[in-house]
């Protein structure tokens, strides 16, 4: 199913067919402030499954984040963190940055990796932002890649939803998307390391 939701002004009818079929462990492709994102409920394992199948990416989980709605989850899942981690966080969320944590023993087991971390995406998207405020709890996220090798990422939802069509749920058309992805920051040290360069202004994180 294709759903047209404007990021403006996002349809209550239609965040909540979204996010009843979430609940139900369904799959969605949705628009963030970066690339588009496939994800699930991450309390439905077989739904995270499908998803790791998908991104034929079964023995690497590194890729998989957490769509939060605000800071407010982030001691649900993450080890407590230190000013200096709070603070970058707090000035460029919501926004195009990946923040990789110490995950705390309430991440779901099936995505607990050796390292024990978590990525916390807050993207600066109306719509996202909305379904996971409504569902309640944070969603997984990966991002929807392109089998071309010189565009790496697909930026037309209706072009997304036929390639998807027939191994997602629902497809949210959202407008077009960027193909720069975010800037991932591991924070694990306590300290801020940049583990890539994206559409996030690295500047920011440190003054």
């Amino acid at each position: 199913m294709l759903v047209k939701i404007y990021p403006e002004n996002p349809n209550p009818r239609e965040i909540q067919l979204i996010v009843e079929c979430l609940k139900d462990g369904g799959i969605i492709i949705y628009p963030t402030d970066t690339i588009y994102g496939i994800g699930c409920d991450i309390f439905r394992p077989k739904s995270i499954e499908r998803i790791i199948d998908i991104i034929g990416n079964k023995k690497k989980k590194s890729s998989l984040s957490f769509i939060c709605a605000d800071l407010s989850h982030l001691s649900d899942f993450t080890k407590p963190i230190n000013n200096q981690v709070f603070k970058a966080m707090k000035k460029t969320l919501p926004g195009p940055y990946t923040f990789i944590l110490e995950a705390n023993n309430h991440v779901p087991k099936i995505l607990q990796s050796k390292k024990k971390t978590v990525g916390i995406r807050i993207p600066n998207n109306n719509i996202i932002l909305e379904i996971v405020t409504i569902l309640g709890h944070p969603i997984l996220s990966s991002s929807v890649k392109d089998d071309d090798e010189i565009l790496e990422y697909t930026t037309d939802p209706e072009l997304i939803y036929e390639k998807y069509r027939d191994k997602v749920d629902i497809v949210i058309d959202g407008g077009f998307g960027d193909n720069v992805p975010s800037t991932v920051v591991d924070c694990t040290t306590g300290d801020l390391e940049i583990i890539r360069e994206g559409k996030g202004d690295v500047d920011l994180l440190f003054y």
